[in-house]
C-alpha cells in the first residue's frame, strides 16, 4: 500500500505547503534538503517527489527561485551584487551569478543597470510605462495630461 493511500490527499498537501513556506521564510539561512523535507515530516526522496508533483520543480529548484527573485528585488533597491548575494543566501558570487544569469537572462550587475535606468525613465515620463488601452480609455493620449512646471 503506497503511502498516499493510507492518508488523505488534504493532509499530505498540507505537509507540502507547510514545507514550500518554511522555504519562503527561511530561504536566506543555510537550509538543505534535510531541513524542508523535514519541515513536512517525509523521508528526502518521498518528499522531492511530492514537492514536485505539486509544484513542478525540485525544493532545491523551488529555493534556488525564490533566492534569485529576491535578490532582484534588493537590486531594484540598489543594493550592491556582492551583498544582495549574500542575502539571500548564496555563499558564493560566482555561483550567485552564473544562476541569476541562467533564471533572469542577464548577469545581475547588467540586470541593476537596466532597472535603475527603467525606474529614472518612470520617474521621468509616468506615461511611457501606462499600456497605450489604458491611456486611451481616460484620454491620456489626445492632450497631455502632465507637464512638469516649474516653481
Amino acid at each position: 500500500m503506497e503511502i498516499n493511500e493510507q492518508f488523505p490527499k488534504i493532509y499530505l498537501y498540507r505537509r507540502i505547503v507547510q514545507a514550500k513556506l518554511f522555504i519562503d521564510d527561511h530561504h536566506p539561512e543555510n537550509i538543505d534538503l534535510n531541513n524542508i523535507s523535514g519541515e513536512a515530516y517525509f523521508s528526502k526522496f518521498h518528499f522531492i517527489r511530492l514537492f514536485k508533483q505539486a509544484y513542478g520543480k525540485t525544493p532545491h529548484q523551488y529555493l534556488m527561485q525564490v533566492r534569485i527573485e529576491h535578490a532582484r528585488l534588493l537590486l531594484n533597491q540598489g543594493m550592491p551584487v556582492n551583498k544582495a548575494c549574500y542575502a539571500v543566501g548564496f555563499d558564493s558570487i560566482h555561483s550567485f551569478s552564473s544562476l541569476f544569469k541562467r533564471l533572469v537572462g542577464c548577469p545581475p550587475s547588467v540586470y541593476q543597470q537596466n532597472e535603475l535606468k527603467r525606474q529614472a525613465e518612470m520617474k521621468r515620463v509616468p506615461l511611457k510605462f501606462v499600456p497605450n488601452c489604458f491611456a486611451e480609455n481616460n484620454g491620456w493620449n489626445k492632450e497631455p495630461q502632465f507637464s512638469i512646471t516649474e516653481v
